[in-house]
């Protein structure tokens, strides 16, 4: 007898978009990959259909193997330790016609064109990017209860599914730092702790882009001789295999070199730091300072700056552990909050979105476990930072 589905996990970044169909057992029973989720740049109905199509693929593979849970064996035990592996790829070759299906008038419909293969009573678990205050949450939630997929639907911010991920009960802070940076915190009563995000106007400062356009500035003054010398007007450039700042400057602005490509400057930055460069190392140590800042304004609204909490890193730039920054940041929050207990994620974030589903549901502990242990990496996941 197959499997229920009981939670529709979605979570999307900027690059990419991961779905899991899990079990009411917790079983993974189908898994798919999708394209970024850009509401602003796209408009919300178009980015809500890339979640369609990689839905609609998750949907395809749970049919073909069967049905409601028919694909348990083969997306969740061959694929433990890592579900994505085999049933992504699975759902990538059906998805014309999961697609077709997922932009259904009825969300994702089955063979009778209702909910079909998934259920009446699946919660949809939705932790997506660019849902950074409240109002963008309840704005997404309202264009996916429209598709209809599921009965219940929770948009979070993807912050969560990171912190979630990380942790076997939902307590604790994540700080996470990509491109941009952003910390929430919850509690298992239901209390979270959150910024908005947004940039410098609601006064952030780091992640990748940020750290690049810094280094960038202090090189430029650098070489012209209005800054401190920095090994960075000569490191920054020629990553690029140009001569000097002047150069990099005219090739980003002429479009030699696109702006997109800014990111790569940010490991020179981290190269330069540990090479003992001062300009570099004042950046590196401003980063940890912010995070630490976050992270302990999240503990300190939630009242765990006194307790055993986890505070998890995430994103690229903190899971690099680069050791100058990641030494300082748990130096600096030792200081901070001594009970904390720093780690680094490495379990995949749309983990957190199916853990936030099964919270939902009020799925016991033993499910959770199940679904967790699909999931793990060896060695263990969330390693100490």
């Amino acid at each position: 007898m197959g499997v229920n589905v009981s939670v529709v996990a979605i979570d999307a970044g900027n690059s990419k978009t991961d779905v899991a169909l899990i079990g009411e057992d917790g079983t993974v029973l189908a898994t798919a990959r999708g394209g970024g989720f850009q509401p602003p740049v796209v408009g919300v109905e178009a980015a809500v259909d890339v979640l369609a199509e990689a839905l609609g693929r998750a949907v395809a593979e749970l049919s073909a193997a069967g049905g409601s849970g028919g694909s348990a064996g083969a997306s969740g035990a061959s694929g433990a330790s890592d579900p994505l592996g085999a049933s992504g790829a699975r759902g990538a070759a059906s998805g014309t016609a999961g697609a077709a299906r997922a932009r259904g008038v009825s969300g994702v419909p089955g063979a009778s064109g209702g909910l079909g293969v998934l259920g009446p009573s699946v919660h949809v678990s939705a932790c997506l990017a660019n849902a950074d205050l409240p109002v963008e949450e309840a704005e997404l939630a309202a264009a996916l209860e429209a598709r209809g997929w599921g009965s219940s639907v929770e948009v979070r911010n993807d912050t969560f599914a990171i912190l979630r991920a990380g942790v076997d009960d939902p307590r604790g802070v994540a700080v996470v730092c990509g491109a941009g940076i952003n910390c929430v915190g919850m509690t298992p009563d239901g209390r979270t702790a959150r910024f908005p995000a947004i940039g410098r106007i609601s006064g952030d400062w780091g992640g990748g882009s940020g750290l690049a356009e810094e280094a960038l500035w202090f090189a430029a003054r650098a070489e012209d001789g209005r800054g401190e010398p920095s090994e960075l007007a000569r490191a920054l450039p020629g990553h690029f295999g140009l001569d000097s700042m002047y150069a990099l400057i005219e090739a980003l602005h002429r479009g030699a070199i696109p702006m997109v490509r800014r990111h790569e400057l940010t490991p020179v930055l981290f190269a330069t730091a540990a090479a003992g460069d001062a300009v570099a190392s004042a950046l590196v140590e401003r980063l940890a300072e912010e995070v630490v800042a976050m992270a302990s304004v999240a503990l300190n609204r939630l009242g765990l700056l006194e307790e055993e909490a986890p505070v998890l890193l995430g994103g690229s730039v903190l899971a690099a552990r680069h050791p100058q920054l990641n030494d300082r940041i748990a130096a600096l929050l030792a200081a901070r909050a001594p009970k904390a207990e720093v780690r680094v994620v490495t379990e995949p974030p749309v983990l957190g979105a199916a853990l936030l589903g099964l919270d939902r549901t009020g799925a016991d502990q033993e499910v959770r476990r199940r679904l967790r242990a699909q999931y793990l990496r060896a060695p263990g996941a969330s390693d100490p930072a």
